[in-house]
């Protein structure tokens, strides 16, 4: 339940500053935000792939 009010604590603070910065400025920054996801995910896959070590194989 506390991670859930945080969780909803901080989801208010990150809309709050939005609604305050231009439109041209918020697309960039979910563009960027969306970027680095995607570059993630596909680092993660290719190790994975690979057969580098996973999270499971470090316990």
């Amino acid at each position: 339940m506390l991670f859930l009010v945080g969780a909803l604590l901080v989801l208010g603070v990150v809309l709050g500053a939005v609604a305050h910065v231009p439109v041209p400025v918020s697309v960039i920054g979910g563009c960027a935000i969306a970027l680095w996801l995607m570059l993630f995910a596909a680092r993660e896959r290719l190790s994975r792939h690979r057969g580098g070590r996973s999270r499971e194989g470090l316990r």
